[in-house]
Formats: C-alpha cells, structure tokens, sequence
C-alpha cells in the first residue's frame, strides 16, 4: 500500500504553504503528492489568498522536488481546451524527469465557472469523453505523424501532437462511483481507477464494475491500479484527534465514519480493510496544510506499518 498526499489549495493555501508540504511528502517517504484543481473555495471557508492554478503549481514542484510523483484530483475537462492542456502535462511530466499523473475528470462545480467566466456546458461528460480521447491520442502519436479529430465537441486537423511525455504512457487516472459510463472510460483510458471518499463496501462495488468493464474491453483487470482518496485526521491521543478534526471544522464520529480517523492503529486497520477489496494507493486528503506535525506522525506511525 502506497500513501499519497492530497491537497485542497483552494481551502486557502498559496503557493509556498504548497511546496513546503510537498517537500515534506519527499522528505517523510511517502509516494506523492497531489492538488484539487479547483478555483473556488468550499463549505464556507474563505480560501485566501485566493487560488492557485494546479498545472502552474506543479510546474513549479516540478523543479523543485526530485522524486516524488505529482499530479492532479482531478483536472477538470471543463477549465481547458484538450490539445492545450495535452501539451501543458507533457512539458510539466519533462520538466519532473518523468513523475507527472494526469487525473482528469468532467468537471462538477457550477459555481466557480460562474466566478471566472468558465463555460459550464450541459453535455459535459461526452466533452470529457473527447478530452480522453485526444489527450491520450496526441501522446500517442508518433513522432513525424500527425493527429486528427473530428468530435462534435472538439476538432484537430494535421496537430503535430507535440511536444511529448518523458513518460510513455503517461498515467491517467478516471475516479467516481458512476455505474456505467464511469467504468467504461477507465477501462479504455485509464492506467488507474479511484473512489473518492466512500466506503469500503462502496469501493469494492466500484471496483468491481471497472474490472468488469476493463474485461469486457478486452483489457486485463489486473493492468489497473485501483485506489482511493480519503479524508486523514490522526493522533497520537483522543485529545490531539479532536484538535485536529476541530482545526478543518469536521467532527471526530464522522471523520471515523468516513475517513481515516483516530489513532494511528485504527488508521493502519481501516486502511488494511481498503487493501483486502483491491486498493493499492490511498490518497491521504489533508485540510490542514500548515500542520506539518501531522504528516510526521502519519509517516511514522501509519506509513511504517503499511
């Protein structure tokens, strides 16, 4: 089980509170470290500075970690046009040596396209079904041939589908619990699959689906990493539990019931429960990005024991 860590920028972070929690995730051992791709803060809070852009921060990563991987949950299909946003991870993934994940999803949030003047179209999984498409065919496309699309969304004539990936393929991951549609775009495009924030009875089901679907493809279950995002909040006592959950506004009972919560023993436990359904990466959501303490113990007491 690998422990990723998974940050919400737009909570209120600016980009140096980022970096000196992305250098930790190197320096503590765990395996990466990713960003929302939001623009609007959630849930009330009032997410000063104001937000930061997810490909120009991990541009910046990029050069300034060494090992770590990086990469987004998710970039929406909706913030960018796909023949841009191809190159934009192909020279971030170059400028890493080769460590960048794109996850990429439909896009949901209706209010921060209205706060930036962001189109929210009706239709916005068959544009996500495109992006798919062309982001993962101009990565494809040798170089010297050149690529074309003629989507009812997006059209691309003789594009040079350069530049390119150091990584071949470079990984893209799909999420959701969607039964149907979901399914079949990770089985077609995606080296991962991930549930966020549900159960492990949720997540098996998931699982499931996607393992169906890869087959039915054609496509061994089995070449899927499988995964989930779950909230963190650990302690080395119920006091320092109830301080943590009390710093993001969230209740002890509900972040145990739906999150990993507790002690460090009862996080390891929880966490082997994922494992015994299929999960191989958790991504560990951290609300509190200033508390650097919290990812020590987590290395020291959870990530070990894993």
């Amino acid at each position: 089980m690998k422990l990723r860590i998974f940050t919400e920028p737009q909570q209120g972070a600016d980009y140096d509170t980022l970096l000196a929690v992305a250098k930790a995730t190197e320096d503590l051992g765990f395996d990466a470290f990713f960003r929302s791709d939001h623009y609007l803060a959630m849930g009330g809070a009032e997410g000063l500075p104001g937000p930061t852009d997810a490909w120009i921060t991990l541009a910046g990563l990029a050069r300034e970690t060494k090992r770590i991987r990086l990469g987004t949950l998710v970039t929406a299909a909706t913030f960018r046009l796909p023949g841009p946003l191809a190159i934009q991870v192909a020279q971030v993934d170059q400028m890493s040596g080769g460590r960048v994940e794109l996850g990429l999803g439909s896009g949901w949030f209706a209010a921060e396209h209205a706060a930036y003047g962001i189109p929210f179209p009706d239709d916005k999984f068959a544009r996500f079904e495109e992006q798919l498409a062309i982001v993962t065919g101009l990565w494809a496309t040798k170089p010297g041939d050149t690529f074309d699309f003629d989507g009812k969304h997006y059209q691309l004539t003789g594009s040079p589908a350069l530049p390119k990936p150091v990584q071949d393929p470079l990984p893209v991951i799909i999420g959701g619990t969607g039964p149907k549609r979901t399914p079949r775009l990770a089985a077609r495009y995606a080296s991962e699959f991930n549930v966020p924030f549900h159960s492990v009875e949720d997540t098996a089901a998931g699982f499931g689906r996607v393992r169906a679907a890869a087959e039915a493809y054609g496509r061994p279950a089995d070449e899927l990493v499988y995964s989930n995002a779950l909230v963190v909040c650990v302690g080395d006592s119920d006091a320092e539990v109830a301080r943590r959950a009390a710093a993001i506004g969230r209740e002890v009972d509900e972040l145990k019931a739906n999150g990993l919560a507790g002690s460090p023993a009862e996080v390891v436990d929880k966490i082997g429960r994922y494992a015994e359904v299929g999960s191989s990466r958790i991504y560990l959501q951290v609300l509190d990005l200033h508390d650097l303490d919290h990812l020590e113990l987590i290395a020291a007491q959870v990530q070990s024991q894993l």
